[in-house]
């Protein structure tokens, strides 16, 4: 499920579903990246009720640990990096994550059905169907597009990083120092 609901796999593979099946679909087009900001932050909602960009705004801080954060890239001993603050999955919770892991694994799955089936739709089909899908599975489903812009929630979490990056990079311990120590320890016997 984790490989599966990567944000990278997730939208590569509802990229190659729509692809196939979205009369409409043109990868260059405002409102397919509309249609994919409104997927993700629908699913978002449903687990946190938050879209990704309120996940981001009002979970990222420099004081807290790890700003924050839940996972990143070089998780749980390497160093956070800017391109991490800027993830809404990074900040989930071990049950927020599960849930939505379950849920795009479901949600993919229908998707796959659907392009199997050969049944072609308009991307405004498609969020309509993900309403459904959200609305059987008994899930809050967003209606709007949130209270926070994807714009104010990168700037903030940036902002953080750069005063959290000063205190990682004193105390961070890299994997040159823990190789160092480790031979030391050992020259020692």
């Amino acid at each position: 499920r984790n490989i599966r609901s990567s944000e990278r796999r997730f939208y590569q593979k509802v990229t190659d579903i729509y692809a196939q099946c979205s009369a409409d679909y043109d990868p260059d087009e405002e409102i397919t990246k509309q249609f994919f900001s409104t997927v993700q932050n629908k699913l978002h909602f449903s687990i946190s009720g938050q879209t990704a960009a309120e996940i981001i705004y009002n979970r990222a801080g420099s004081k807290k640990p790890y700003m924050g954060l839940t996972t990143w890239k070089n998780a749980p001993k390497g160093a956070i990096r800017k391109t991490d603050v800027s993830i809404a999955k990074n900040y989930l919770n071990e049950k927020e994550l599960d849930g939505l892991n379950r849920i795009v694994t479901m949600y993919l799955d229908y998707a796959e059905m659907q392009a199997q089936k050969g049944v072609v739709m308009y991307m405004k089909d498609w969020v309509n169907k993900l309403n459904a899908f959200l609305q059987f599975n008994e899930k809050d489903i967003l209606q709007d597009s949130g209270k926070i812009s994807h714009e104010i929630a990168i700037a903030l979490a940036e902002r953080e990083y750069e005063e959290y990056r000063i205190t990682q990079d004193r105390t961070l311990e890299s994997d040159f120092d823990r190789l160092t120590k480790k031979l030391l320890k050992k020259a020692k016997y």
